[in-house]
């Protein structure tokens, strides 16, 4: 079996100490830059893309080049299409924010040449994540006993009323939060299960505290993909285990509040236009005729709440209550907006990341436990965001994309780290 090499050394006799020793060491400067930029991502959007920046800037400081791990072609790809899309949409200059929003993408190369020189130090990355997690997770769960209170002193009915206005944690929306939640309990998940290098008891203990958040979160979208990914994980740890979910399912169910009780209902048998059923099948079917309309390349970004009513078949009005903004499904957004070929481009960037972990999980060393839970952690949170996309734009939120790339330059990462063992080429 191969010998890992020994942890970075980052406190030489030759170098200050303390406060000096971080100022005058530019990896010691990166790594927690980083470290920073990625954590603050649940708790401050606006921080987390200062030090993103910072960082960027930092890399080209002292590296002089942004290094992309193998997945820069269908990244590249995708922004080309969505620089044509925009040109060729009705207002090329509303569609500059998605432009913009390109940005985030810089978390891959300050992410991937950072941790993939110092991939020991990912361990404070993740347990910055579950840090913040932790945090915006306990604060939903304080707001939702408040919004209980508030609710039945007004003698209001709770399911109505709560599913309007839902926990949201330190995000502005619940569905941001609960993606953001659903990623750090994947990640906490892989580690327990694959790692020998186990976090704090109190680390493991945050995961009900985000388990919870999760629940009372009401969004099923994100019930679906953690029921996913958590079978994913269980089932490659332990398969016999994966049996015992049904019946963990099951009880839980049973012990659920009734107002849970009946948003899980919901799924099957929604209340009217309280539930967004119906309102998902009108943004599905409109962004299908949006689709046909403008196949190649898109009715443009920004374009979909501006034109919506020109491509919602008649049948389907009056429109029920809901979100109109966007198509609340990453497959028929991205069609929609940007062309079938953006879309088969994102498919071929998210199949590479699952293709590129899977292999290297199969000829993985037995004594690489660090890089196997991260592999493992992309590939769940990968799934997250793929099971969820389904009923929600979830990557259109900055915040779920900058947490999303971080996580997939963090498994490059440990990608290159695992070939460098393996003395090979960084060839898949």
């Amino acid at each position: 079996m191969p010998e890992q090499d020994p942890p970075a050394d980052f406190s030489t006799a030759s170098k200050p100490s303390g406060a000096a020793h971080f100022f005058a060491d530019r990896e010691w400067q990166l790594v927690a830059v980083a470290t920073l930029a990625a954590t603050l991502i649940h708790i401050s959007i606006s921080a987390s893309q200062i030090l993103l920046g910072l960082g960027t800037l930092m890399l080209l400081m002292y590296r002089k080049k942004l290094e992309f791990p193998p997945i820069w072609p269908p990244l590249a790809a995708f922004l080309f299409l969505t620089i044509i899309s925009v040109l060729l949409s009705p207002d090329p200059w509303g569609g500059r924010p998605q432009i913009k929003k390109f940005f985030v993408f810089l978390f891959i190369p300050l992410i991937y040449q950072v941790f993939s020189t110092h991939f020991d130090k990912a361990f404070y990355l993740i347990v910055g994540w579950v840090i913040a997690a932790s945090a915006s997770g306990f604060w939903g769960l304080v707001q939702f006993v408040m919004k209980y209170r508030q609710f039945q002193q007004a003698g209001l009915d709770f399911y109505t009323h709560y599913v309007e206005r839902r926990i949201t944690g330190f995000e502005g929306h619940w569905m941001t939060f609960g993606a953001l939640q659903l990623s750090v309990l994947s990640i906490l998940i892989a580690q327990w299960c694959f790692s020998s290098r186990k976090l704090p008891l109190w680390a493991y203990s945050s995961a009900f505290v985000i388990s919870l958040a999760i629940l009372l979160g009401w969004t099923r979208s994100i019930w679906v993909a953690a029921l996913v990914s958590t079978a994913y994980l269980i089932a490659c740890w332990r398969p016999r285990i994966v049996l015992v979910i049904p019946v963990v399912l099951v009880l839980g169910y049973l012990v659920a509040p009734q107002s849970t009780q009946q948003r899980i209902d919901s799924l099957v048998a929604p209340h009217g236009d309280t539930d967004s059923n119906r309102h998902r099948k009108v943004t599905f079917l409109t962004g299908i005729e949006m689709i046909k309309a403008h196949p190649w390349f898109g009715i443009g970004p920004e374009q979909i709440k501006l034109q919506f009513n020109n491509y919602v078949p008649k049948n389907l009005l009056p429109l029920p209550s809901g979100f109109y903004g966007h198509l609340h499904n990453i497959y028929v957004q991205y069609a929609a907006e940007r062309g079938i070929p953006a879309l088969l481009v994102f498919l071929w960037l998210v199949g590479q990341v699952l293709v590129d972990c899977w292999r290297t999980l199969r000829a993985l060393p037995p004594g690489l436990s660090e890089e196997r839970f991260v592999l493992q952690a992309v590939i769940a949170v990968t799934i997250d965001i793929l099971v969820g996309g389904l009923a929600e734009f979830n990557l259109g939120d900055s915040e779920v994309l900058m947490m999303f790339v971080s996580v997939v330059a963090l498994g490059y990462a440990a990608i290159s780290r695992s070939q460098h063992f393996r003395g090979t080429g960084f060839s898949l």
